[in-house]
């Protein structure tokens, strides 16, 4: 069967929304089977196993939430890099208020599988390396001296205010932002 073919599309779409709400290890290939109307065969035609499923998933999330909806909605918000890398805590605030706010699949995904070796954990910690290069993008846009550095910080404030919304702080994009403000004030250009 070809690469993009209808089935294919189904099954992970219907993953990636099981994934994103429910987690890797609570939804099990007989779920999305069922969810998404095909065949067991037809699913292990499209993905060998369930990991190579997650890796799809994954890449798709890259795609759809890092690049077309968080860097798409930073860029759209502010004119240069300061007020971009701020403006993440802007978009985070709204998505951390939503009735269907899931966190990060990354982290997720990266705390569900710990083992450095698995290909899933790696794959995460890739696509946190994709966000951490976007991040230095916009610190070099805002003339930081080190644009790596303060992408690691930015990103560590950006990791935290996700899992303290999934803790229940819905507020935690503004207590970053204040952060980010002040991390920004104090650094070299």
């Amino acid at each position: 069967m070809a690469v993009d073919s209808p089935a294919r599309e189904r099954i992970l779409e219907t993953a990636y929304e099981l994934f994103s709400r429910r987690g890797v290890r609570a939804v099990g290939v007989d779920t999305i089977i069922a969810e998404s109307g095909v065949a067991k065969m037809t699913l292990y035609r499209h993905f060998a196993s369930k990991d190579e499923l997650v890796l799809a998933f994954l890449a798709r999330r890259e795609e759809r939430w890092t690049r077309g909806w968080l860097a798409a909605e930073v860029r759209s918000r502010a004119a240069d890099g300061a007020g971009r890398l701020l403006a993440i805590f802007d978009v985070f605030d709204e998505w951390f208020h939503r009735d269907d706010f899931e966190g990060c699949s990354f982290i997720n995904v990266l705390l569900e599988m710990p083992d450095p070796d698995s290909s899933l954990n790696r794959a995460c910690a890739g696509h946190l390396v994709v966000i951490r290069g976007f991040l230095a993008e916009l610190a070099v846009e805002a003339g930081v001296a080190d644009p790596e550095e303060l992408a690691r910080r930015w990103h560590i404030l950006m990791k935290g205010s996700i899992v303290a919304a999934g803790e229940g702080d819905r507020e935690a994009a503004r207590s970053a932002k204040a952060v980010g403000a002040l991390v920004l004030a104090s650094l070299p250009r």
